[in-house]
């Protein structure tokens, strides 16, 4: 943190309208100050050994150099918290999923278009402040990235057989594309139904959904509303729409919907994990990962008081550590682990009912 105790945030971007608005739109935020604009990342690359800024905000599609390519030299030489702010067309969306996996801490929508000033003067605040607080990590190396379901499957052990009526629930926010990613990739293509809360604006979900499909033995899509859930199946909600778990007979479906915000989220983790205590109650299981704030603690409570499984993620693989935190404090986690042992215990905790919901393990 500066030396002031304000978040120093540095705004690139080659639209001289668009840092306008995103210096506008922080100005008079308490703890932040905008301490300099680039329109490339040529300038930025000399701001930021002149400013010293906590926080850059960076587009994507810029002159000279393009944001993906300024991200990477920025981790690899001067490693700083960075949330990409792009717009919503396909090939972009696309680029900033891969600017998370090559280590940035947030996504936001650039304004204009379907998406307003207002909305993005409630979330960029926040998300600056989230950015602040991140651990930052190791870029995904490309050789670590699974290659399409298509490819040749290795050899493996006899699939296990997992409950049909099990449920997998998962909410994640700052630092949760690549935590989701963690867990969805060790997912067999038999795994129970999964569904998915990440804070993520509209349009990124898709493409997020989309790359997920392409590169897991799962299926993965975008939830619409009236989806039936199966094995094998993971859903996750759209940006800006709450998702809910619904039991029609003998099989579980999805309500995508508006409404108010929850915990300052939509969609919020909350809504869903509640609504899977309601639907499932002990055949589900439920993870919380990384993220700022509180939304998904309370839902986690009220999922293993039902009897369902519970697991928070712990402090050393978050990037931010916030709802994770509250969860645990709640009493609402089961189980605190490390990310790479959490896709393991979801899947041997599906479809079986906590019979000690009272007892906390950290493992």
């Amino acid at each position: 943190m500066s030396r002031n105790d304000q978040i120093r945030v540095l705004i690139v971007d080659d639209s001289a309208i668009v840092r306008k608005i995103l210096t506008e739109t922080l100005s008079g935020e308490p703890g932040l100050q905008v301490v300099g604009t680039a329109p490339d990342p040529y300038v930025a690359r000399d701001k930021i050994l002149d400013l010293q800024p906590d926080v850059i905000t960076l587009d994507i599609e810029m002159p000279r150099m393009d944001g993906l390519t300024f991200l990477r030299k920025l981790m690899h030489y001067h490693p700083l918290p960075v949330v990409v702010i792009s717009s919503l067309a396909q090939h972009s969306c696309r680029a900033a999923l891969e600017a998370l996996e090559s280590g940035a801490v947030e996504v936001l929508a650039k304004p204009g278009g379907p998406y307003s000033v207002g909305e993005l003067r409630e979330t960029l605040a926040a998300k600056i402040r989230a950015a602040a607080a991140s651990r930052l990590r190791k870029p995904v190396p490309p050789s670590a990235i699974p290659v399409p379901k298509q490819s040749p499957p290795l050899p493996a052990a006899p699939p296990a057989v997992f409950p049909p009526d099990g449920i997998i629930a998962i909410g994640a926010s700052t630092g949760g594309i690549e935590a989701i990613s963690t867990l969805l990739r060790a997912f067999p293509e038999n795994a129970p139904a999964v569904v998915v809360v990440q804070h993520i604006p509209a349009g990124f979900s898709r493409a997020f959904a989309n790359r997920m499909n392409e590169v897991c033995a799962i299926d993965v899509k975008e939830a619409e509303d009236g989806d039936m859930l199966r094995p094998g199946l993971a859903l996750v909600a759209p940006g800006d729409l709450h998702m809910v778990l619904r039991k029609s007979a003998a099989k579980y479906m999805v309500s995508v919907k508006t409404g108010p915000r929850v915990c300052y989220q939509r969609p919020s983790v909350d809504v869903l994990f509640c609504s899977v205590a309601e639907a499932a109650g002990p055949l589900a299981v439920a993870a919380l990962l990384t993220g700022m704030g509180a939304d998904g603690a309370q839902g986690l409570l009220k999922l293993r008081q039902v009897g369902a499984h519970t697991i928070a993620q712990d402090e050393a693989t978050c990037v931010v550590f916030g709802m994770p935190r509250e969860a645990i404090e709640r009493g609402a986690a089961e189980k605190v682990l490390p990310l790479d042992r959490i896709a393991a215990a979801l899947l041997a905790a599906s479809g079986t009912p906590n019979r000690r919901p009272d007892r906390l393990l950290v493992s």
